[in-house]
């Protein structure tokens, strides 16, 4: 690869990428363009600015791309249900492409010709980021410093660091506890202390939710709104999708909803332990499969359920932008046209059930299942014929057996 001009890198404004910075002015010589995305990551943003351009970035972005990243990404996730091995919520896999389109969008703004990112050799993230520029720009150059660099310790980074003059906070002179990714769907964290998963994660690793034997003693009750798949509302009053998912990771973190210690199958083959916080996700997932569960046919419920698993491991392994998954969206997108109405939750130490649904659209009906007189809505004799039926083929497989004995 020829040596770039001019790079956008996708820059936190903490040390690992302020470190690439400089590599990038140095290595190559080129001009660097930062580009910094509010994603709800409840950090102050604006140190940022100050740190790039202390050190040189010719252009810098920062940006509150929140609504855009719930109402175009996550919403349309939660409408597929999607849980990677069961039960992760993909809160770090779906920032990814958003990232992406931004740094894709801005190189083109600046003409530059090339764009970079901080995610190590060993991850998912170099993989989603990567697929997502080449499907958004066929002919962008991707610079990954972590697979190019002999940076190969943290040593050696703060080393790089204190020779380029760069600002070190002085907690990261010594061994980090663990590694931390946040946006406004959920926290990650993994590395050092989480690394043996035999070991319990202590108390301090998680950042959103409250213990949950710590939790108020009292159950609070929450309903959610949706129209056509996505939350509308929360306790009759509309709101924004940002706002949403932010009053929600508020209402469960305060009970200690969504807490998860997981092994995952990484896309790049090893497995690694983290530790995941979705209080606001984890309400949501609960109360649209209520919702789902009185307004969606069942064959089209059982049908998106299995189709699920493929469409959480495409958005898992960085395929955001492949026709395979927009396939798949417009399928689930079709299936959410009568998902609307009202859930009710009951939040209590840890948990959120459902304890009410209602909608317009329901496909509930008293009269049918009724353990009472149903005024003649439902024949029971019409399910001996629908018995038979169905028993046909076992009659005849059993018939077989008994001859062949």
């Amino acid at each position: 690869m020829s040596a770039p001009k001019k790079v956008v890198l996708a820059y936190s404004g903490g040390l690992d990428t302020s470190i690439i910075l400089k590599w990038l002015q140095t290595e190559y010589g080129c001009e660097v363009v930062t580009f910094t995305a509010d994603l709800g990551q409840g950090e102050e943003l604006e140190p940022a600015r100050a740190k790039a351009e202390l050190m040189g970035a010719s252009s810098i972005y920062i940006e509150d791309v929140r609504e855009e990243f719930v109402r175009d990404f996550v919403f349309p996730m939660f409408r597929a249900n999607a849980l990677y091995e069961g039960l992760y919520l993909l809160g770090t896999s779906i920032a990814r492409p958003l990232i992406s389109k931004r740094l894709v969008e801005i190189a083109q703004i600046e003409g530059a010709d090339a764009v970079a990112h901080g995610a190590t050799g060993k991850g998912n993230d170099q993989v989603r980021f990567e697929l997502a520029a080449y499907a958004l720009n066929p002919d962008i150059k991707v610079i990954a410093p972590w697979r190019e660099w002999d940076l190969s310790s943290r040593t050696k980074l703060i080393d790089f660091a204190e020779k380029n003059q760069i600002p070190i906070a002085k907690d990261k002179r010594g061994e980090a506890p663990f590694s931390v990714d946040a946006n406004l769907l959920h926290t990650s964290s993994e590395g050092k202390v989480l690394e043996d998963p035999a070991v319990e994660a202590p108390d301090y690793v998680y950042q959103r939710t409250v213990n949950p034997e710590a939790a108020p003693d009292t159950p609070e009750y929450v309903e959610i709104g949706f129209q056509a798949g996505d939350a509308v509302s929360i306790n009759g009053v509309d709101m924004s999708p940002a706002t949403i998912l932010t009053e929600l990771n508020r209402l469960g973190g305060q009970h200690g909803i969504g807490r998860l210690d997981l092994v995952e199958g990484r896309f790049v083959g090893m497995k690694s332990r983290g530790i995941y916080e979705t209080p606001g996700g984890t309400l949501l997932l609960e109360a649209h499969r209520a919702i789902e569960s009185i307004t969606l046919d069942r064959g089209a419920a059982h049908l998106k359920d299995e189709l699920m698993p493929k469409y959480a491991e495409l958005i898992y392994n960085g395929f955001w932008f492949s026709p395979e998954r927009e396939m798949l969206q417009a399928l689930i997108d079709r299936s959410q046209e009568h998902v609307t109405g009202t859930v009710r939750l009951k939040l209590y130490k840890g948990s959120a059930r459902t304890v009410g649904r209602w909608s317009d659209y329901s496909l509930y009906s008293e009269a049918h299942v009724t353990f009472e007189d149903d005024a003649g809505a439902y024949d029971q004799k019409d399910a001996a014929g629908f018995i038979q039926l169905n028993a046909l083929r076992l009659k005849l497989l059993a018939a077989r057996k008994n001859r062949i004995r």
